[in-house]
């Protein structure tokens, strides 16, 4: 039984990696992946009753995280229907390059770690699509806001999927990860951005002569403003709300979510529903990235279906004897997130060392916070940010391994050996 249900698992693995090349998508794949691999326990097992009590159990942690993403993306969507995110082009404005460069650097560092390294991307691709006239330079500074977006994600618990389901799952704390991976994470931007504005060539950036804005004419300025700061400051109340109520970080989610959505009904009441368009709640809820969600609940059962029958402890022994050192097993892990899906990779960790071996708030959890994030930029392929940008603005893979990876390396790198130093430092 558990060699045919690893045969499963490995055939849904390379089905979702290579889910551009056989054109299906890998939120299929993980759901066929999930329910074959829980429908091969329940036939082999003579015990029916105790594998559904298992898959209940299950079932509600990883509804936490689903519901947990559903109030984000919706939240993101509400902020993006108002043209929420229009200011910050306002900010980028200069044909200065060092400070284009910084600036587009430090925005997508903490704007990932406020909305989601993913949505932070795509915000700034379509600022840079309004701005830089040469398509080499647009491609080099992609590549920052990837490497930007990523190593603001890690640090924060609501920046990252991976981060979010080591709050959930007890393993890190909001405060904590912030201190523990903040300066890390800042280094492994701070590294590519500096190398970047050496690689970039000439003292001024050309920008486009004519900027569209193309905003929303339903919304005005106040509006749009008002969306923005209600929206990161709702998310940025889940952790309050969770050290406050003690409940699980999706009810803070949904409450904010809840408050988000009343308040642009009444914002919009007086208006006809041609003037509310694409600023209704309907509207929102209706582009919320549903295949995403439906994929990390496929990953996420799988890798249970394997917990459950007891792979994940035998290989967590195994990586352990391996390496012999935890540092290099959350490295590695890191660097295989540049080719893997960090969701599946940290979600069997955490099924492979529970808390009694290494307890909430211990430095490995953090590590792998940070690895798990910010190793991902390495390759284009290696993130959703990366994956994204791949996508929209068709960047060749072997063009960001020659140009971008290196660089990528260094700063992943670099904030390793800053995370232990100030590991180290702080015993």
């Amino acid at each position: 039984m558990a060699i045919t249900i690893i045969l499963v698992f490995i055939l849904g693995y390379i089905a979702i990696t290579l889910e551009h090349s056989i054109k299906i998508n890998k939120s299929a794949s993980a759901i066929i992946m999930a329910v074959l691999c829980w429908t091969i326990i329940m036939v082999n097992d003579a015990n029916p009753n105790h594998i559904i009590e298992k898959l209940s159990h299950h079932l509600s942690g990883i509804s936490e995280i689903v519901f947990f993403l559903l109030g984000a993306m919706t939240i993101v969507e509400i902020i993006d229907a108002h043209d929420g995110f229009h200011s910050i082009t306002e900010i980028i404005k200069t044909t200065n390059k060092t400070k284009l460069i910084w600036i587009i650097a430090f925005t997508t560092f903490f704007l990932s770690a406020v909305l989601d390294n993913l949505t932070s991307t795509i915000v700034m691709l379509s600022i840079l699509n309004k701005l830089i006239q040469d398509k080499k330079t647009k491609w080099m500074l992609l590549g920052l806001v990837i490497i930007s977006s990523n190593a603001g994600g890690a640090w924060s618990p609501i920046g990252d999927v991976t981060t979010t389901m080591l709050w959930i799952g007890g393993q890190i704390s909001p405060l904590n990860i912030i201190h523990q991976t903040f300066l890390a994470s800042l280094i492994s931007m701070a590294v590519p951005a500096l190398i970047m504005t050496y690689l970039i060539k000439g003292k001024n950036i050309e920008l486009k002569p004519t900027i569209e804005n193309n905003l929303n004419f339903n919304s005005n300025t106040f509006e749009r403003n008002f969306i923005l700061f209600m929206g990161i400051g709702g998310l940025l109340f889940v952790p309050i709300f969770k050290s406050i109520t003690h409940l699980p970080p999706y009810m803070g989610m949904l409450l904010s979510l809840g408050i988000i959505l009343m308040i642009t009904e009444i914002l919009h009441k007086r208006k006809n529903n041609d003037e509310k368009g694409t600023l209704s709640v309907s509207h929102a809820l209706r582009k919320i990235d549903t295949a995403s969600i439906l994929f990390f609940f496929g990953i996420l059962m799988s890798v249970e279906a394997l917990e459950t029958i007891g792979v994940l402890p035998q290989m967590a022994k195994i990586m352990t004897n391996a390496f012999g050192d935890i540092n290099m097993v959350a490295i590695c892990i890191g660097l295989l997130s540049s080719v893997f899906d960090n969701v599946p990779l940290v979600a069997a960790l955490q099924n492979m060392y529970s808390l009694e071996v290494f307890p909430k708030d211990h430095y490995f959890w953090e590590l792998l916070s940070f690895t798990a994030g910010t190793g991902g930029s390495c390759l284009i392929i290696g993130s959703a940010a990366g994956v994204a940008v791949m996508g929209i603005e068709k960047i060749d893979f072997f063009w960001y391994l020659k140009k971008v990876s290196w660089i990528a390396l260094l700063g992943y790198f670099a904030g390793i050996i800053i995370f232990l130093l100030q590991h180290f430092m702080e015993q």
